[in-house]
């Protein structure tokens, strides 16, 4: 790995240190670095600039937190070039290192002493009167939620041409393994192993108990369509980006293609993880890892 781009939210006060670091060590492990316009404008950092596909690099760097992660993702996860999340923020669930130990990290995937964990992605894709739009490419989830008026919304769910039933609510996530651990766990929904081939669906707020999430096969094709609704129903992808959908509308959300290949350095694991970021354990367990 030689190229590395870099991309980051400007809004984590630390963002122009931790960039001036990467700068500053990079070179002696052999690295490029290639900076994201963003980055550039907000830090006012000066360098190559990044490309415009990420074919062109062998790794992305995020700086921030999971969102930074997320958006790199979707840009880099369809080319197959792999991300490391470094965390400037607090809970870092994505994020493989904190900022403290990038320069550990770097010299570490300079030296090969990396793990590639390929996570599965999805592919979520509108259809209006009948015609789909462009797709949508998601690590963590596709979500279909009502606007801002408090009514229920209702949605008729297929898995491959099966029909569910009329779910009656304020909407349903679509997510991955890894996405199991973000707003579909918040929703009541279960926590997948991200090593797990599966999709999960969980309901929001449902008006009927009868409704319960359900982990379906990765091969599983999810059809959503909008019955009614007091207003626009909006799509929403990893909680950043999306589109808006009316009555009639659908979205039919597969695997993707091309997993989603992030950067892990040995040594960790999912449940180690779970008990540090989500707390597990017992109350002297607890005070462990909070000191």
């Amino acid at each position: 790995m030689k190229r590395i781009g870099v991309v980051g939210n400007p809004r984590y006060t630390n963002v122009s240190t931790a960039l001036a670091h990467l700068l500053e060590v990079a070179p002696a492990l052999g690295f490029e670095l290639l900076l994201g316009p963003r980055l550039r404008v907000e830090t006012g950092a000066s360098g190559p600039e990044l490309p415009a596909s990420a074919k062109e690099i062998d790794l992305l760097i995020t700086l921030g937190g999971d969102g930074a992660l997320l958006d790199g993702a979707r840009w880099a996860g369809p080319a197959g070039t792999p991300v490391l999340g470094v965390n400037l923020g607090r809970l870092g669930f994505l994020t493989a290192v904190a900022v403290e130990e990038m320069e550990d990290a770097l010299a570490r995937i300079a030296a090969g002493d990396f793990v590639i964990d390929a996570r599965m992605a999805l592919d979520a894709r509108p259809e209006h009167d009948g015609e789909f739009s462009e797709s949508y490419y998601a690590l963590n989830d596709a979500v279909l939620h009502r606007g801002g008026l408090v009514r229920v919304v209702h949605m008729k769910v297929w898995v491959d041409d099966e029909e569910v039933g009329l779910y009656r609510g304020d909407g349903v996530i679509v997510a991955t393994p890894t996405g199991s651990t973000a707003y579909s766990l918040s929703a009541g929904g279960p926590i997948l192993d991200p090593r797990l081939d599966a999709i999960v669906a969980t309901p929001i707020c449902p008006h009927t108990m009868a409704i319960r999430p359900l982990v379906l096969p990765a091969s599983a094709t999810i059809t959503v369509e909008m019955v009614s609704a007091p207003e626009d129903i909006i799509l929403t992808i990893d909680g950043q980006i999306g589109s808006t959908l009316k009555p009639g509308d659908r979205v039919v959300v597969r695997k993707a293609e091309q997993p989603v290949r992030l950067i892990r350095l040995p040594g960790g694991s999912f449940f180690s993880l779970l008990r540090r970021k989500l707390k597990w354990g017992d109350v002297s367990e607890r005070m462990r890892l909070d000191s």
